[in-house]
């Protein structure tokens, strides 16, 4: 639907306001009447859905990207601060509490970020059928699970800081502001799950790819290659009984997140995260249930490099 009609006078296009949003704000959003407008077919009538599936893909991923980023972005701030804040004469970082609060966060950006790159090569894969499969399934869940997680781990950076966090000028209400909107853009939580549950039902062999592909890079681990097992059960019973899709969605990306870590992170990341987030007990927070865990490695390594 171009600006301008084929005689040269502007499209009837009226917009009727901008939306006041919650965050993104510097991304309007408007509502829009078309009033007789002059608009052309970019497919075949009929064929519209199809042919944004594409965008909305490539979106979906901007999305888990852009939220991973959004989370380095607050443990980056929060671990600087505690690098230089002193508190009863130690450094705020040197504080155990604190220290693994900060590790814990690191868990997840690390396994977040690891996940959503895995996921942007398999969008240079074309057409190799490995690549494609890992890019079908993959997109909603990372998309489900890193857009979960971004907003509860930002207020927890903000926590680190205190009060400075809220206030404008310091920048973490805006991240804050951001954050939520990834999950809620192109697919709700609900719409990445059940969309899943239509990949892996339409095409068992793109799920077996996937977790191949996830076995293959578990190594020898074996709390890894279980879950794999236990991803493939529990799809097979979310397809009938679609109340589980979160549940095995979200097992599915803190599997497939755990194997990239294991494959790659160093092994105090790679244990934390599989020992907490694979096999730990129930938790609402972040700081708890790292037990033994090398917490000053996780943090020292998540910790920003400053020209």
């Amino acid at each position: 639907m171009p600006r301008f009609s084929p005689d040269g006078s502007v499209n009837r296009l009226r917009i009727e306001r901008l939306k006041d949003k919650l965050g993104n704000r510097s991304n309007g959003s408007a509502e829009v009447s078309f009033d007789r407008a002059i608009g052309h077919l970019l497919s075949e009538e009929g064929r519209g859905v199809a042919t944004i599936i594409d965008m909305v893909t490539l979106t979906r991923l901007d999305c888990a990207v852009s939220s991973a980023g959004l989370m380095r972005q607050a443990l980056a701030r929060a671990i600087h601060h505690a690098q230089h804040r002193n508190v009863f004469q130690k450094r705020l970082i040197d504080q155990p509490l604190m220290l693994q609060v900060l590790a814990d966060m690191a868990l997840d950006v690390e396994a977040a970020t690891a996940l959503v790159f895995r996921l942007a090569r398999a969008f240079d894969g074309h057409d190799d059928p490995d690549e494609t499969a890992y890019r079908r399934l993959m997109t909603p869940v990372a998309k489900y699970w890193v857009c979960k997680i971004a907003p509860p781990l930002i207020f927890e950076a903000m926590e680190c800081l205190g009060g400075n966090a809220y206030v404008e000028e310091g920048g973490f209400p805006l991240l804050y502001r951001e954050a939520p909107v990834n999950a809620i853009w192109e697919g709700s939580g609900n719409v990445m799950c059940l969309d899943v549950l239509r990949a892996v039902e339409r095409s068992p062999e793109t799920l077996e790819r996937v977790l191949a592909a996830i076995d293959a890079a578990s190594g020898s681990e074996q709390r890894l290659k279980s879950a794999v097992d236990g991803v493939r059960i529990m799809l097979g019973e979310a397809v009938s009984d679609p109340a589980r899709a979160r549940s095995v969605v979200e097992l599915l990306a803190l599997t497939a997140a755990g194997a990239l870590l294991q494959a790659h992170a160093p092994p105090a990341v790679r244990d934390a995260f599989l020992a907490t987030r694979l096999y730990g007990a129930f938790r609402h927070n972040y700081g708890v249930g790292l037990g033994g865990s090398d917490i000053q490695g996780i943090a020292a390594r998540a910790a920003p490099m400053l020209a």
